[in-house]
Order: structure tokens, then C-alpha cells, then sequence
């Protein structure tokens, strides 16, 4: 089944963060997930940043392999009203935008997307209880 994970997700597998293992299920067949356009943007800026211009490509490479979808107006349009409705940031707006015009889950351990239709939340806070 495919999914969409979202940028804190790819950062927290990329870099064997804390909660990784709870995303690797997620992104274990990059086949099956959707990525949008505005996801590559910031994680080939993310990892440019944090790292290097060999690794941003290479992260680019792994997205490449991926359900990569374009902005388009009718997903633009739908981010607004999701951004107006939910009070959601630009980026995430369109993320989550594009998972709902895809029909599938977003995966996110962003506070922003907690409670919202069609996402999975993991929360960060788990990680501080024994």
C-alpha cells in the first residue's frame, strides 16, 4: 500500500535518528511511496545543508525512485484550503494536500498533522517516557 512520508520522517531514517525504526516499515520499498516535488525541495536543501551536494543528489536519487508528484493548480488550490482550514504551513500544506489527492496515509511525526484525517502520527514526545 502506498503512503506518503514526510520530511521529518525521510530525516529521521536518513540519519538513524530516534525514531527511525518506527519509519523504516514505511520507507523499506520505495516503490510504493508518493513523494511531491515540494518534499524533494527540502530534503535535497536539508541534506545539502547538513551535509553535502554528493549526498543531496544521492538522497534525490533514492526520492527519484519513488511515486514523485509534480505541483499542479488543482493541488495548489486544494493545499489553500487545507492551509486556511488547518492552519498549515506552505510546504506542508502541500504535502498533506497531495497525500489526500493521492488517497493515501501521511506519515509524519509533525506536531501540525497530529489529529488530522489520514495521517499517521508518531509522536516525539513518546521518546522522553520510560
Amino acid at each position: 500500500m502506498a503512503v506518503l512520508v514526510d520530511t521529518c520522517g525521510w530525516i529521521e531514517w536518513l540519519t538513524d535518528g530516534i525514531l527511525s525504526d518506527r519509519f523504516e516499515p514505511f520507507l523499506a520499498d520505495l516503490q510504493s511511496l508518493i513523494v511531491p516535488t515540494c518534499l524533494q525541495f527540502e530534503l535535497y536543501k536539508w541534506t545539502k545543508r547538513e551535509r553535502d551536494e554528493e549526498s543531496a543528489l544521492e538522497v534525490m536519487a533514492m526520492t527519484n525512485q519513488t511515486q514523485v508528484i509534480p505541483l499542479t493548480t488543482s493541488v495548489a488550490l486544494y493545499a489553500a484550503d487545507l492551509s486556511l482550514a488547518h492552519r498549515l504551513s506552505f510546504a506542508d500544506a502541500l504535502i498533506y494536500a497531495t497525500a489526500l489527492s493521492c488517497e493515501v496515509t501521511l506519515v509524519t511525526s509533525d506536531d501540525h498533522f497530529a489529529g488530522l484525517a489520514d495521517v499517521t502520527y508518531i509522536p516525539k514526545r513518546l521518546l522522553s517516557e520510560p
